[in-house]
């Protein structure tokens, strides 16, 4: 009998113990369980939202990361056309996701030649995309990306309107903003075989773009 008391105030001091360390552990180390993914919004037009880029990039940074699609086709900077991408349910999203990180590609279709006499609000149009996202509660880091170049295409889009205006447009407002820039227009350099039509990367555009962002992140 003195046994099994014994034995049971053993027992009942081994839990109180574990029940104290326990307790007064750090609350890391009480099994709150894996960290939270980094939220990365990929925020863009058509290059973004059918090319497959965010996807590669999921599979790129891995399952601590967790990448949203957040593009628009045919979306625009400028407020003063059909489409601005800051009036779509998507740019909503986006803010909704509370982003740590935002990348930002747009600027294509802004080259459309009937877009032209409006771009000259296009830094300021850009500047209020990008001054929502900074004062999410989540504080991302936010990336602009450079378009890529455009070969021959079906429409009106001009590559040297978009090298000579649009890419030093927003190389510009990166400088005044004091933001991280990626540039594609120089990372696909003369590849019109990246391209399914001159304007929309294919497979292994995607995987450039991809690619990219990755290491712009990595080295922040």
């Amino acid at each position: 009998m003195k046994k099994k008391m014994k034995l049971a105030a053993v027992v009942i001091a081994t839990i109180i113990l574990a029940t104290l360390i326990l307790t007064f552990q750090p609350l890391s180390l009480q099994g709150t369980g894996e960290a939270a993914p980094i939220r990365v919004a990929c925020v863009g037009d058509s290059i973004t939202a059918i090319t497959g880029y965010p996807s590669d990039l999921q599979s790129q940074l891995g399952p601590k990361y967790a990448v949203g699609n957040f593009g628009v086709n045919g979306s625009t900077v400028l407020l003063d056309s059909w489409k601005p991408y800051m009036n779509q349910s998507e740019f909503q999203d986006a803010l909704d996701f509370k982003p740590n990180i935002v990348i930002i590609m747009l600027g294509t279709n802004d080259d459309l030649e009937m877009l032209r006499p409006s771009n000259a609000s296009f830094e300021e149009d850009y500047a209020k995309l990008i001054g929502a996202f900074q004062h999410l509660d989540s504080k991302p880091q936010i990336w602009l990306m450079t378009p890529p170049p455009i070969f021959s295409n079906s429409t009106d889009l001009s590559n040297p309107y978009l090298s000579a205006v649009i890419v030093p447009k927003i190389e510009d407002l990166a400088n005044k903003m004091n933001l991280p820039l990626i540039d594609m227009y120089t990372a696909f350099g003369n590849r019109p075989d990246y391209f399914v039509d001159g304007v929309h990367p294919n497979s292994q555009g995607a995987t450039l773009i991809a690619s990219e962002v990755y290491k712009a992140i990595n080295q922040k």
